[in-house]
């Protein structure tokens, strides 16, 4: 009796995911991330990540992280703005670590350009710009864009370049500067 009271306590115990709620209506990023993009990447591709670690099928790592960064990424969005420019923190940080927020920029394109296939590019906390192949969940996250291909595909086709300058406009650098 007791082993399976001991199984029981096991199976309660394990850790569930949930898939944070959007903190804005699924079209309030248009025209930089149309609904159609935001439904199938955050109410499909996203939802299944959880689904599928909390039942237990495929593996569990790589759904696991793949809800960790998706949780990370859509939080940070906010309606777009032309002028979205960081905050004093934010451009704080940015000018230790580039000297400049255009600068900034140009080396989060430089990094995320060249990556074939699927990948995350991120802004650590050390001010570095790193990268991410498929999913792994990573502790020093300040700004993270998703570049998988669901992402950017409805939207802007091929032009990542395009997809990325769109971000821009979208980033609540509030929220960021919190991770900090």
């Amino acid at each position: 009796m007791g082993d399976i009271r001991n199984l029981i306590n096991l199976l309660e115990s394990k850790k569930k995911l949930a898939l944070k709620d959007l903190p804005y209506k699924q079209s309030d990023l248009s025209p930089v991330l149309s609904r159609e993009n935001i439904e199938f990447h955050f109410g499909t591709l996203a939802l299944n990540y959880v689904k599928r670690f909390n039942a237990g099928e495929g593996d569990p790592d790589f759904n696991e992280a793949g809800a960790f960064l998706h949780n990370l990424l859509f939080e940070q969005y906010q309606a777009p703005a032309a002028r979205n420019k960081p905050n004093e923190k934010m451009m704080d940080f940015i000018s230790y670590h580039f000297d400049n927020y255009r600068n900034f920029q140009e080396q989060f394109e430089k990094t995320a350009m060249p990556i074939q296939g699927s990948g995350w590019v991120y802004l650590s906390t050390s001010g570095k710009i790193k990268t991410i192949k498929n999913h792994e969940i990573r502790k020093d996250i300040v700004l993270l864009v998703d570049w998988w291909e669901h992402s950017f595909i409805t939207d802007y086709g091929s032009d990542k370049k395009k997809y990325l300058n769109g971000i821009w406009q979208i980033i609540n650098w509030d929220l960021i500067s919190q991770r900090l």
